[in-house]
């Protein structure tokens, strides 16, 4: 990994609220060894992206585990940001503004999720490289589908198949575009683009591709179980790699 200074005036925020109902305590549950909030937050700092790894949570037990994987808590996010229904962007907003007030506003921030245990340094370096292009608002990591949407089917009602875009029925697969969504690890974005509420899926921003193997929502405990199945395995492989070298 090449190793740059950190960029003037960037930080990175990790959104981590409390009161996670699905995966009680969620982001500081234990996941292959630590704190889940911990693999993002050492994946930022080994990045040498940031002036300062922030936590923005409501929740002071999660803010302790934070501090102690070295990110900074120089605030408790507001019970109003902090609701099943709160979007990404204001919690973003919300930091950027607090840090205004001192005088600290950043230029750029990377949003990165706590439960991101793949992210890796060399991602968050390629999305805030993306940011040199002055007409790049935003760079967040993608992947590609496993499976080629066209050829999706719906349930009816009458428990039968229905293909939502039937006219590729006979379509080889080969043939058909290949079909990319949001990776849920981390969004670079201007701090202009975050205080004006700017979408962040358009063409103002760049996609950083990751592969399959490395992409796992983690909102079941189901999901919890294979993502952690899927880390021992990529970590075993990279161990055998480094072994073999």
């Amino acid at each position: 990994m090449t190793i740059l200074t950190p960029a003037a005036g960037s930080i990175a925020v990790i959104p981590a609220r409390g009161g996670s109902k699905r995966i009680p305590h969620k982001n500081i549950k234990d996941f292959c060894g630590k704190p889940m909030i911990a693999w993002s937050i050492e994946a930022a700092v080994a990045s040498h992206c940031f002036d300062r790894v922030i936590v923005s949570t409501d929740d002071e037990e999660i803010a302790a585990v934070a501090r102690e994987w070295g990110a900074h808590t120089p605030f408790i996010r507001p019970a109003a940001l902090s609701d099943d229904y709160t979007g990404t962007i204001p919690v973003i907003a919300h930091a950027i503004e607090w840090l205004g007030r001192l005088d600290q506003a950043p230029k750029a921030v990377c949003c990165l999720y706590a439960t991101a245990p793949f992210v890796q340094a060399d991602d968050l370096q390629a999305g805030w490289q993306a940011l040199g292009d002055p007409r790049v608002e935003y760079a967040f990591s993608v992947t590609s589908y496993a499976f080629p949407i066209q050829r999706a089917l719906r349930l009816t009602n009458e428990g039968r198949v229905m293909m939502f875009q039937p006219e590729h029925f006979t379509t080889r697969s080969q043939d058909l575009e290949e079909a990319w969504h949001d990776a849920g690890q981390f969004y670079w974005g201007r701090s202009e683009a975050w205080l004006q509420g700017k979408p962040i899926f358009t063409d103002d921003a760049v996609p950083i591709k990751l592969p399959r193997h490395r992409v796992q929502d983690i909102d079941t405990l189901e999901d919890w179980l294979r993502a952690e199945w899927l880390f021992k395995a990529w970590k075993a492989a990279q161990q055998e790699s480094h072994e073999g070298a």
